[in-house]
């Protein structure tokens, strides 16, 4: 079977998912693919295309629910739920991107185009449709890169100041709900949001500066 881009690019991400970004090379990809591994470099010129190459292959199948009419509000839930849950489907991948390639959103990627116009349709000015988005992306993929690594349960289970040491409830005790915190932090964006608007409708905000 010839090689193509986007063949290399799902056997890269295949093997990404089993071992981690660290563990992949060229030549373990050309064995995957039963290939030379000089044969690669007629598509792709080095591991840090190849990751790109998967980042957005990745990136372009995000899906998810069309809510035209449903309150912006729920738009932004469930977009950032199903981003969650491509981020926690490839969580080897999508680390290394949050930290390693700030341009792995494009304009044309379906997550930015779907979250720029519920963001409009919110009723932020054309100006701040953007500002507004890569906040909340900015927000989004801190919180996940953190649950992805660890390092949300890690602080989320520390213990609490002395004075407080005997308020700590059982629940407390056997570590963070990070569905929750993750509920908790959209919902945080959201009300930030519906201020900042509110703000705007009261002649103060939105669109100015």
């Amino acid at each position: 079977m010839p090689l193509t881009e986007a063949g290399i690019y799902a056997a890269a991400l295949r093997l990404i998912d089993e071992d981690g970004v660290e563990a992949l090379t060229m030549r373990k990809l050309a064995t995957e693919l039963d290939a030379n591994p000089m044969s690669l470099y007629h598509h792709v010129p080095n591991k840090e295309a190849v990751l790109r190459g998967v980042t957005r292959m990745v990136g372009a199948q995000f899906r998810t629910v069309t809510l035209e009419n449903a309150p912006w509000q729920e738009r932004i839930r469930l977009l950032a739920t199903d981003f969650r849950t491509l981020a926690h489907r490839h969580p080897e991948l999508m680390a290394y991107s949050f930290s390693h390639q700030p341009d792995f959103i494009q304009p044309d990627d379906p997550f930015w185009t779907a979250l720029t116009a519920i963001v409009a349709a919110a009723g932020a000015s054309h100006p701040e449709v953007p500002e507004i988005a890569a906040l909340m992306v900015a927000v989004v993929i801190g919180v996940l890169g953190a649950e992805l690594n660890g390092s949300l349960q890690q602080w989320a289970s520390l213990k609490p100041s002395a004075a407080d040491a005997d308020e700590v409830t059982d629940a407390g005790r056997s570590g963070p709900d990070q569905d929750h915190m993750f509920r908790l932090v959209i919902d945080t964006l959201i009300t930030g949001l519906e201020g900042r608007l509110s703000a705007g409708r009261d002649g103060q905000g939105v669109g100015r500066r």
